[in-house]
């Protein structure tokens, strides 16, 4: 008897998932543990593997379509076994292939309604981009031809019919006299053809991204603390680290596992805020910010404290591998109560960087570079750093955050302690 595979919840508390790319085939003989999707949400792709072993009989949507968590996807049974009849799994709204009904006799607006790809049911397939775009420019999709698949209408078709009406005109001579004329506005200029600013819909992490930050500058009371940070010996140590046949850690390895050893000199620190109290962590779990092409995402590596400098450094790579590739697991970007975002390889050299919720903090990493020291009474240059520490007010008051950023710039300017 064949089984509904549904769409898991590889995310805690997301209702919605995409299937970005389909791993196996209809006709497929998978196994229980093998990559079965690859699945979008809003804050990452995430590998799914396959929870039954059998043969793929039928995939339910197809690649970019979202749909509810829980909702059907594919049907996996025995070889030979003909697939039951299954209605497909509707996309949601978020799904460029997304479905509008319009009810029998119910008056549709001319971006509800469109000629190209709509069925007998009156079903049409109009993507919420499109719909958007419509009503934006007062635009009647009953008269575009769609391009898309099925004749669906999508948005390059939007763009060439307001290309094509975005030719600019001649506006009419301003006619006034005495004073009026001196005080007339001039008329709009239209943007010339191909100057036009282009609308680049907002992918789903985008969106995350933009809610979650806006959400934690409105709800955590954020505040700052600076500390230069004097690298010499911590440059000099990599330099020694990295002549070892083999081996090769950046000064980014050396600040996160900083970070784990400061919080096990202040473990009070250690803390995060929830709604019945706070929680106070025994390990030290460090969320790294890794750049993606359309946003960022944060996996999490779990008790450096315990790890040697280059089993983080390999951690931490592996994890900005898989992070680009769409190849983290679903525990892996959850958790941890602080975080590290560096921007020093771009020359930056200092930030402020937003907390990620739950995370009671984190640190923003500038550029290593020259600068004016005093060192014994005398003026000389040395190698600094620049952190800038964000940090949770409801959990972190100021001396707590003090003492515990003071920790990690004598870390930081004691390398070998590190090491320890």
């Amino acid at each position: 008897m064949a089984t509904t595979i549904r769409m898991p919840e590889v995310l805690a508390n997301v209702t919605e998932a995409a299937v970005q790319k389909w791993l196996v085939a209809e006709g497929d003989t998978i196994e229980v543990g093998q990559p079965f999707a690859e699945i979008e949400t809003e804050k990452a792709v995430v590998e799914y593997t396959a929870e039954t072993a059998g043969t793929v009989l039928q995939l339910l949507i197809g690649e970019g379509d979202a749909v509810d968590v829980g909702a059907p996807i594919a049907l996996v049974g025995e070889a030979g076994e003909v697939a039951p009849a299954f209605p497909a799994a509707e996309p949601s709204a978020a799904s460029e292939g997304s479905l509008v009904v319009v009810p029998s006799g119910a008056a549709a607006t001319p971006a509800e309604t469109a000629s190209a790809a709509a069925s007998t049911d009156g079903r049409r397939f109009i993507s919420p981009l499109v719909r958007r775009l419509a009503r934006e420019h007062g635009l009647d999709l009953t008269t575009v031809q769609g391009s898309g698949p099925d004749g669906r209408i999508v948005r390059r078709d939007i763009e060439a019919l307001l290309s094509d009406a975005s030719a600019p005109t001649s506006a009419p001579a301003a006619t006034a006299t005495g004073a009026s004329a001196a005080t007339a506005a001039p008329a709009p200029v239209a943007p010339s053809p191909g100057l036009e600013p282009e609308l680049i819909p907002a992918s789903r992490m985008r969106k995350t991204i933009a809610r979650r930050l806006a959400e934690s500058k409105s709800t955590v009371p954020h505040f700052y603390l600076t500390a230069d940070c004097r690298v010499d010996r911590l440059l000099e140590l990599r330099r020694e680290i990295n002549a070892i046949d083999g081996v090769k850690i950046s000064v980014n390895d050396l600040v996160v596992k900083a970070v784990a050893a400061a919080f096990m000199d202040v473990p009070e620190a250690n803390t995060t805020w929830t709604d019945e109290g706070m929680l106070r962590h025994r390990t030290a779990d460090i969320a790294i910010a890794v750049s993606l092409d359309d946003g960022l995402v944060t996996p999490v590596v779990r008790g450096v404290e315990r790890l040697s400098v280059t089993a983080l450094s390999a951690a931490i790579g592996d994890l900005a591998t898989r992070a680009r590739s769409g190849g983290l697991k679903q525990h892996e970007i959850e958790g941890g109560s602080f975080a590290v975002s560096n921007l020093g390889m771009f020359g930056t050299p200092e930030f402020c960087a937003i907390i990620n919720p739950p995370q009671a903090g984190i640190l923003a990493v500038g550029a290593a570079r020259q600068a004016p020291v005093v060192v014994d009474g005398a003026l000389a240059v040395g190698m600094v750093m620049t952190v800038t520490l964000s940090a949770d007010h409801r959990v972190l008051d100021g001396a707590l955050a003090a003492r515990w950023l003071a920790a990690f710039v004598a870390r930081i300017e004691n390398p070998v302690s590190i090491l320890a």
